[in-house]
């Protein structure tokens, strides 16, 4: 199973162009699915006056989808964490491997990921480091976020190798995804 993470803002799904691509795409590659799913005719907003994180669970077809209301987590610190074998190239419903680099951040708010000596992603979001008036997103992503997506289309964002060696020379960091938006540290 994997699943699609939409944010609802007043009854309006957002960026539904970029979920319908993702969603598609790994439904083509993992199902052979042949038809394509357009997900403004199956999620409906639960208010039009609320937040909701929207989460489309699928295979091949649509198997669920449930609404809560969102709400904004903080992020101040995260914890680096090498995991050289992770595999995270689909959004998969199951993130047991997430969920254990989870479980040694200590006190941090996620962990920041490198594999093989290179940024990759926190266990939520893609990640982007500025640099002399620049945004520079890993180009060794785990997953290829539908915002990372977005934000490289808009040339918001740029792809950049980024090693653990050379963090040190980016003034700031942001987290991004469909719930967070782009989340400056």
């Amino acid at each position: 199973m994997l699943l699609e993470t939409i944010k609802i803002v007043n009854g309006i799904a957002q960026f539904l162009e970029f979920h319908n691509q993702r969603l598609n795409h790994a439904r083509r590659i993992l199902f052979q699915a042949q038809d394509d799913i357009d997900l403004k005719n199956v999620i409906t907003a639960p208010s039009k006056n609320q937040t909701y994180k929207c989460r489309v669970i699928y295979s091949k077809t649509i198997e669920a989808i449930e609404y809560s209301l969102y709400q904004e987590r903080q992020f101040k610190t995260l914890k680096v964490i090498k995991s050289d074998n992770l595999v995270y190239d689909f959004k998969y419903a199951n993130r047991a491997d997430l969920n254990h680099l989870m479980d040694l951040k200590g006190q941090a708010d996620d962990v920041l990921i490198i594999k093989k000596g290179f940024v990759t992603d926190t266990t939520i979001a893609n990640v982007a480091f500025f640099y002399r008036n620049q945004w520079f997103t890993p180009a060794t992503p785990l997953l290829k976020g539908t915002t990372r997506a977005r934000l490289l289309k808009e040339n918001k964002i740029i792809e950049a190798s980024i090693s653990l060696d050379n963090l040190n020379k980016f003034s700031k960091m942001a987290l991004m995804n469909a719930l967070l938006g782009f989340y400056i540290i």
